[in-house]
């Protein structure tokens, strides 16, 4: 089968390669591919960059070195249980599904494999702001992300040990760090309230001033070279000796290779393709749109004790964050979204205006070490590229690269800590 528009016509395999899933790393990787003169042939179940590329947070977070959990997360379980608008929730009607995934997140907490998942988060982090500045030169786009760093601040005195504690770990791990007074935060961001204490600056950071046209552009790039995009839902498929045979309700697709890398909705498709089960679960994340938000923030800002982030984007400011463990299938809480307006006050001399505000709710791929899989398994016949956790974005530009590399079979030892028989 080939593929004409949207429109399959008997002949030859649709692809060279097949790419299930068109978010951020979808795409990214389908314009590497097609640079190295590969048929690509995209698909996904919605168009390029609906998923959670459509609505996270914008920040560039190479700072993030650090696992998604800790073990504080044990004293926090009995309130992610009891408080529906926590930054952390756990549906409690989820957890028996939860389970095995908690397990194997915390015996990931201990010693060893924490510091691995350091190591292999802040390898990838150390190449994403390069990464992502020679993609979007590439396509005469880099106005769309913003160097200027990002700040971390602190209103309680109390918290003042956390975030030289916090600091400290991160020169441990060489994150680029500056500890910036009341005052520094006051010069930089004159908006924000003077309860702020002071704070922690990244410099090595920036924010997209709009996720989705991020997608759109690359996507746009991608089309030009050849690269050919399919909507159906893949529901299961076929490792065979003349490569991959794809399902889904529309019919079948074909081709010599198939990248999986639909975020959350991946590890079906793994287990189908490769017999591995992967432990993939999905933090479901908030935003809340402000469209009259312009001139608030200069760059994003977090909030330590109120744990969200806030992101100056074309549109309007971004309220970003929130954890909430309920699968795929529950309907969203956007009572959520519109909690994130709520912690945001105080944070300002003026509060923020909500008028026209829009709620958004997306599934962030988290797999229980914090890390990726980035792989070629099956001989060769099936490319992994999923479970990127809070830093799909962030972490793009540099998979597609390394599994650019992958693809042509360049040595790529560096891969090791995102192989998926490390499961």
């Amino acid at each position: 089968m080939t593929l004409t528009g949207n429109v399959l016509t008997p002949g030859q395999p649709d692809a060279d390669i097949a790419i299930v899933g068109a978010g951020i790393v979808g795409v990214a990787c389908a314009l590497q591919l097609a640079r190295q003169g590969r048929r690509v042939l995209l698909v996904d179940r919605q168009a390029p960059g609906h998923g959670a590329s459509f609505g996270n947070a914008g920040h560039l977070a190479t700072e993030q070195v650090f696992p998604i959990a800790d073990l504080s997360i044990l004293k926090r379980l009995p309130s992610m249980l009891m408080d529906p608008m926590g930054p952390l929730r756990l549906d409690w009607k989820y957890l028996p599904r939860a389970l095995p995934w908690f397990t194997r997140l915390l015996l990931n907490l201990r010693a060893a494999p924490f510091q691995r998942s350091v190591a292999g988060i802040r390898t990838l982090n150390e190449g994403s702001l390069g990464a992502w500045q020679r993609l979007l030169g590439s396509i005469e786009r880099s106005q769309l992300l913003k160097q200027d760093g990002s700040l971390l601040v602190f209103e309680r005195p109390e918290s003042r040990p956390a975030l030289e504690a916090l600091q400290a770990r991160l020169q441990q791990q060489a994150v680029p760090v500056q500890s910036w007074s009341a005052q520094a935060v006051q010069q930089a961001a004159p908006q924000l309230s003077r309860q702020i204490q002071g704070g922690l600056f990244f410099p090595a950071t920036g924010h997209f001033l709009d996720p989705y046209q991020v997608v759109c552009e690359l996507f746009d790039a991608a089309l030009k070279l050849g690269v050919r995009f399919v909507q159906q839902e893949v529901h299961t498929g076929q490792v065979h000796a003349g490569g991959v045979t794809l399902s889904s309700a529309q019919g079948a697709l074909t081709a010599r290779q198939v990248l999986i890398a639909c975020g959350a909705h991946s590890a079906r498709l793994t287990a189908a393709l490769t017999g591995k089960q992967v432990p993939l679960d999905t933090e479901r994340g908030y935003h809340l749109m402000l469209p009259n938000e312009h001139q608030r923030l200069p760059f994003a800002v977090t909030s330590l004790e109120r744990k969200f982030i806030m992101t100056p984007m074309t549109e309007g400011l971004r309220l970003a964050g929130t954890v909430e463990f309920a699968g795929l299938e529950r309907p969203p809480s956007m009572q959520r979204a519109w909690q994130l307006h709520r912690l945001s006050q105080g944070l300002f001399e003026r509060d923020l205006d909500a008028t026209g505000a829009t709620p958004w709710m997306g599934f962030r791929p988290s797999l229980a070490d914090s890390l990726p899989v980035i792989d070629q398994v099956c001989e060769g016949r099936v490319l992994l590229a999923f479970g990127h956790q809070h830093l799909g974005l962030t972490q793009a530009a540099v998979t597609a690269e390394w599994l650019g590399r992958l693809v042509q079979g360049e040595p790529q030892a560096h891969l090791a800590a995102y192989r998926l028989d490390r499961f």
